[in-house]
């Protein structure tokens, strides 16, 4: 069973968000509620990655795994080919502890490899065909960001792909001040959170996750050698990037 997430009303403590053992515990429920289409972006990326997976020794990195669902998306996938390796990469082990249970029956069968690593500082990756981000970079400092990116092309088989999910901010100010008030609303009527939990974490996050502008996203990209980018998904200030290694 999921349980329900109230970190932010059982505590008034203005501290840095942090992905420990009490948000591990609660993560599924606070990430669905706080995600606009969560479950939605996990079925189309799903059928997406299907489409770059060779029938044999596929290999899917996860960096930023946090409690498997992407990764126990795509295992489950009907069109995932058996022999697919899945890689989950997080530096917070009560998230892993976490994955390691959702996951246990593929880990049994070999098919899931989960790391604890630290994004600004990964050992060297895999040869793959597939990475995704979910919500990740975002939590990586700036001057790192670029250097990830960078890896993760040098990684990836030609006409290989990295999914980036993120949460974004618009040029124009009006825009951008627009988009947030809708993510706020959405966040009371549809997600039931409260006006003190809200502001309690946005107050956590204020100094941990640091969005960019989506050009600023391409433009990273770009510079880390990928020669085909594009938007699948884009819900206000929420985006959904696909990066094509050519």
């Amino acid at each position: 069973m999921i349980e329900q997430d109230r970190v932010f009303l059982e505590t008034d403590r203005a501290e840095d968000f942090a992905f420990d053992e009490r948000v591990a515990k609660v993560f599924d429920n606070m990430v669905s509620r706080s995600v606009p289409f969560y479950n939605e972006v996990q079925r189309i990326q799903s059928d997406l990655v299907m489409d770059f997976l060779p029938e044999d020794g596929g290999v899917v990195l996860d960096l930023g795994c946090s409690t498997g669902t992407t990764v126990e998306y795509l295992s489950q996938h009907p069109k995932c080919p058996a022999s697919t390796h899945f890689v989950g990469y997080d530096n917070s082990e009560s998230m892993l502890d976490k994955a390691r249970d959702k996951l246990s029956a593929q880990l049994a069968a070999n098919q899931v490899t989960l790391i604890t690593a630290d994004l600004s500082r990964l050992p060297a990756l895999p040869t793959c065909n597939v990475v995704i981000l979910n919500w990740t970079l975002q939590f990586v400092r700036p001057i790192d960001r670029e250097k990830l990116l960078t890896s993760i092309y040098e990684a990836l088989q030609p006409g290989g792909i990295v999914l980036l999910s993120e949460k974004i901010l618009v040029n124009d100010p009006v825009l951008n001040r627009l988009y947030i008030d809708h993510y706020l609303q959405f966040k009371i009527s549809q997600s039931g959170y409260s006006d003190v939990e809200n502001q309690r974490k946005r107050e956590a996050l204020e100094n941990v996750l640091i969005p960019y502008r989506l050009d600023e996203n391409y433009e990273l990209l770009e510079r880390a050698g990928f020669g085909r980018i594009g938007t699948f998904f884009q819900w206000f200030n929420f985006a959904c990037l696909i990066a094509v290694k050519v």
